[in-house]
C-alpha cells in the first residue's frame, strides 16, 4: 500500500499509525495557504505542514515585497481593495489600466516567446479574480508608491504594469495568509518535513510520511496531496546540476530549506518535468549578504534596484548590461545571472549626486548595507576594489556618449548611451560628486523548472499528459511559465491562481473518494 522513499538513500523508520484528512497541503508560503484556503472552502479537512519552525516559517512569500501583477483597470478600479492611505493618495496617482492581454504579451516578451501559452492563459486570465478572492480571505492590499512610482509636477506616475502588493509586504502576506487558514479550521503543523509520499494499490497520491522536530515520523492519509513546497535555489548541488557551474555560490535571497526534494519526490512518482530547468529568478543583491538564506528582519530590502538611472560595472571598471533596456520589474530578475558571470562573482552599481536622491529609500537606505561614498570616482574605485582606470575610461566614453533629451525616469525616456553595451534609456552621466558604489553579487529568488500540471485543476501530469491521481502542484514546483526572465509580481500571482486551483481540485477528488 505505501510507496518507497523518494529521495536519500537511508530507509525511512517505520511512522505511527495513519491519521486521515481530505487533503494535504505540503508548503508553508503563498501557494501552500491558497490552496488550503480553497480546499477548505470546498468543505475539505485539511492539513498544512510546514517544513520550518513557526519562527521561520513562510517559504519564499516571506521575503518579497508582497507584489502582486494582475491585470486591473486602473487606479480607480483599484480603489475598493485598497487600504485607505493609497485611497487617499489616487487623485495624485497616474495608474493606468492593465489588461489581462497586456500581461500575457509581458509574460511572453520577457521570457522570448519560452513560456507555455496555456498556462500563461489561465494565469493572467484568472489573475484579477484571485486578487479579489484573496480579498475575500482577508488579505489586505497597498499601492507600491516607494517601490513603482516616480514623482512628476507632485504626482506619482507608476510605470511597468506593477501596481499592488499586500500590506506589510511578504511578512504581512503570511500574517494575514496564517490568520485566515486558522480561521477557517487549516491545520498547520510546523517542522514537518515531508519524506515521502504515500500511493494506493492504484498508484494514486493518497498521503504522505513526514518527520517532526523530534525525529519522528507520522503517516498522514489523504484523498489528494498538494505541493507548494519551492524549487530548488537553496541547495547548491541541485544549482550546478541544473543551472549550470558557479551557481552553487549564489546568495540564497529568501528560504533556506527550499532544497528541492519534494520536487524530485514528484518527479520519482513519475511527473513529467517541465519548463526551463537552466534558468532562475536571480537578482542583484547585496554583496555583503549571507549566501545561506535571507534575513528574517531585512527581507527584500537587501536587493539593489535602481540600477537603470545608474551604471553597473564590474571589478574591471567594465559595463557588462544595458542597465535600461527596459522597466526595472522587466529585467531584475535576469540580471544576476550576468553579475555572477563577473570577475568573482561581484559587480557595482554607481551613481552620482543627481541621481542618489531617487534611489529606492527602503533598498538603499537600508542598515546594514554594503556600500562606498567618494568625492572622486577614483576614490570611489579605490574604495571599491575596481580597476580606477578601467572605470575612469568606462565613465569618459559613457559620459560623452549620451543622447541630449529629457531625463524622465517614469517613462521609457529615450535618454540613451551610445556605448557597448548601449543603454536604452535613462542614461545620466556621473559626473556630480559625490558618487557611491553599492557592491552586488546574484542573489537567486526561485528555480523555473518545475513539473507539468493541468491547466484547469493544477493536477500533476506524467509525459503521456495523463493526470497522477491524488497528486496536484503550485507555485514554484509549476513548470512552464517563467524562462530566462520573467515579469516582476508574477510569481505570487502564478502561485495564488494554481494554488487555488489545486486546492478547488483536490478538494473535489477528496470528496469523491469519499461519495
Amino acid at each position: 500500500m505505501r510507496s518507497t522513499p523518494v529521495s536519500g538513500s537511508t530507509a525511512i523508520p517505520a511512522p505511527d499509525a495513519a491519521e486521515r484528512v481530505d487533503v494535504v497541503v505540503v508548503g508553508g508560503g503563498n501557494a501552500a495557504f491558497s490552496a488550503a484556503h480553497a480546499a477548505r472552502e470546498r468543505g475539505a479537512s485539511v492539513l498544512l505542514l510546514e517544513k520550518g519552525v513557526r519562527e521561520a516559517a513562510g517559504g519564499n512569500s516571506y521575503y518579497t515585497a508582497g507584489a502582486f501583477r494582475f491585470a486591473h483597470g486602473g487606479g480607480r478600479a483599484l480603489a475598493p481593495i485598497l487600504d485607505e492611505g493609497s485611497v487617499e493618495r489616487l487623485p495624485r496617482t497616474e495608474l493606468p489600466a492593465y489588461s489581462a492581454d497586456d500581461f500575457a504579451s509581458d509574460i511572453a516578451r520577457v521570457t522570448e516567446g519560452r513560456n507555455d501559452p496555456v498556462l500563461t492563459r489561465t494565469l493572467v486570465d484568472h489573475s484579477a479574480d484571485t486578487v479579489d478572492w484573496l480579498t475575500g480571505k482577508g488579505l489586505r492590499w497597498q499601492l507600491l508608491y516607494e517601490r513603482q512610482t516616480y514623482v512628476e509636477d507632485g504626482r506619482w506616475v507608476f510605470f511597468g504594469g506593477l501596481a499592488v502588493g499586500t500590506v506589510d509586504g511578504g511578512k504581512g502576506l503570511i500574517a494575514q495568509h496564517t490568520a485566515a487558514a486558522e480561521s477557517a479550521g487549516v491545520e498547520i503543523r510546523y517542522e514537518a518535513e515531508v519524506r515521502e509520499l504515500v500511493r494506493g494499490d492504484d498508484g494514486a497520491v493518497r498521503g504522505v510520511v513526514y518527520q517532526d522536530g523530534s525525529g519522528a515520523h507520522h503517516e498522514v492519509a489523504a484523498g489528494a496531496v498538494v505541493l507548494a513546497a519551492g524549487g530548488f535555489e537553496a541547495n547548491p548541488d541541485l544549482r550546478e546540476r541544473h543551472l549550470g557551474p558557479g551557481w552553487s555560490r549564489a546568495l540564497v535571497r529568501g528560504n533556506p530549506l527550499n532544497t528541492g526534494e519534494v520536487l524530485e519526490m514528484a518527479l520519482a512518482a513519475g511527473a513529467a518535468p517541465h519548463g526551463d530547468w537552466g534558468s532562475c529568478h536571480s537578482v542583484q543583491w547585496d554583496a555583503g549578504a549571507s549566501p545561506d538564506g535571507g534575513n528574517r528582519e531585512l527581507t527584500n530590502q537587501l536587493t539593489r534596484q535602481s540600477y537603470p538611472v545608474g551604471i553597473v560595472v564590474n571589478r574591471d571598471g567594465r559595463r557588462f548590461i544595458d542597465e535600461g533596456a527596459d522597466y526595472r520589474n522587466f529585467t531584475y530578475a535576469k540580471y544576476g545571472r550576468e553579475v555572477l558571470a563577473q570577475p568573482e562573482g561581484v559587480a557595482y552599481q554607481l551613481f552620482d549626486a543627481k541621481t542618489r536622491p531617487i534611489l529606492r529609500t527602503l533598498e538603499y537606505d537600508s542598515e546594514p548595507i554594503t556600500s562606498a561614498v567618494a568625492d572622486s570616482l577614483e576614490e570611489l574605485a579605490d574604495k571599491l576594489g575596481v580597476d580606477r582606470d578601467g572605470l575612469m575610461g568606462t565613465v569618459r566614453e559613457f559620459n560623452e556618449s549620451i543622447v541630449d533629451v529629457e531625463f524622465t525616469p517614469a517613462v521609457k525616456d529615450g535618454r540613451a548611451a551610445r556605448v557597448d553595451p548601449p543603454k536604452s534609456n535613462w542614461a545620466q552621466a556621473l559626473d556630480t560628486a559625490p558618487f557611491y558604489g553599492y557592491p552586488v553579487a546574484c542573489g537567486i529568488t526561485f528555480t523555473f523548472g518545475g513539473v507539468r500540471v493541468h491547466h484547469e485543476t493544477a493536477q500533476v501530469l506524467t509525459a503521456a499528459g495523463e493526470g497522477i491521481g491524488g497528486l496536484y502542484a503550485a507555485g514554484e514546483l509549476v513548470g512552464g511559465l517563467f524562462s530566462g526572465n520573467y515579469p516582476g509580481g508574477s510569481g505570487l500571482t502564478a502561485g495564488a491562481v494554481f494554488g487555488r486551483l489545486a486546492g478547488y481540485a483536490a478538494a473535489g477528488e477528496s470528496a469523491q473518494l469519499r461519495a
